[in-house]
């Protein structure tokens, strides 16, 4: 039997989408024969990843997972939200996020990672999940925080399990205090997070290219009341500071009480947040339109 190079391997896996250790099998299987693999990859169900690959996904789970003074949070995508009611998908989102406690954020590497309980990596296991459910699969963010000195505290909304859900949030509190006080306050400040969507943890976190956006439109807005340029100046250095109360996290008002500011909540319980996390499954991704039913009627009927 001709030897199994890496090359070999590697150009039967471009060619199916399968993982790494499938391919080897495959070709291990054929006698070295690349179409043959391909046929036995296929026969398997696993060459057909390939195929779902460019399928965008966008529904999914955000999955939370946490150890004392650490906690991980990753979104796993699939394209139907039928499959966020799958069991060994869950399965997936739970064992990535654990993961992620011990390997850190960097989506690479949880990919390379050994799957829990088994010889193959998290890609692998990814691409058969892929053959065995039908759907494009994708390990799109992951985040970790961590205290020295604190808790970091997790919230899910709307879980479907516990730490699976839509929306998931990470709260990094560092303090001294009891661990029952810290965590009961992490979990309503991620509560708070989860219904506020702040920007950023404080005025200095905030981008700058938003902020000058924000200015350019301000401006605008207060040269449109022919005003002079010193009130000018002054309306919107106000404006700004309401913009700040809406997207800063310790400007916020505190969504529990509708009074306090977040950052007085903190003075209060004698802690400082040393960074926030919130994942909503889905944001940012460009979920192709199709035609409405109008629209359908219309082309149906040939107008």
């Amino acid at each position: 039997m001709p030897e199994i190079t890496a090359a070999l391997v590697k150009d039967l896996r471009d060619k199916t989408g399968a993982g790494m250790m499938d391919c080897k099998k495959a070709l291990t299987e054929s006698s070295g024969d690349v179409e043959a693999a391909v046929d036995w990859l296929r026969k398997k169900g696993l060459a057909a990843a390939a195929k779902r690959s460019g399928r965008v996904a966008a529904e999914g789970l955000i999955g939370v997972a946490s150890a004392p003074q650490v906690a991980a949070m990753v979104e796993v995508n699939a394209e139907t939200d039928f499959v966020a009611r799958n069991e060994s998908f869950q399965a997936f989102v739970e064992a990535v996020a654990n993961l992620a406690l011990t390997v850190g954020d960097d989506i690479e590497a949880i990919k390379a990672a050994q799957y829990p309980d088994s010889a193959i990596t998290v890609a692998e296991h990814m691409t058969r999940l892929v053959a065995t459910i039908g759907e494009n699969i994708t390990l799109r963010r992951a985040k970790r925080l961590s205290v020295t000195d604190g808790v970091v505290a997790t919230y899910v909304h709307s879980a479907l399990r516990p730490g699976l859900g839509k929306i998931g949030v990470l709260v990094a509190i560092q303090g001294a205090g009891e661990l029952e006080v810290l965590t009961t306050l992490g979990r309503q400040m991620g509560m708070h997070i989860a219904a506020a969507r702040p920007m950023a943890l404080d005025t200095d976190g905030v981008d700058p290219a938003a902020l000058e956006r924000e200015k350019a439109i301000l401006i605008e807005q207060a040269k449109q009341s022919g005003r002079p340029e010193n009130i000018i100046e002054k309306m919107v250095e106000g404006r700004i500071r309401k913009f700040y109360e809406e997207v800063v996290l310790v400007e916020q008002v505190w969504v529990h009480d509708g009074e306090s500011r977040v950052k007085a909540v903190l003075q209060k319980a004698g802690v400082k947040l040393a960074g926030f996390e919130r994942f909503q499954l889905g944001e940012g991704i460009d979920k192709p339109q199709g035609p409405d039913f109008a629209s359908e009627v219309a082309a149906t009927a040939g107008v």
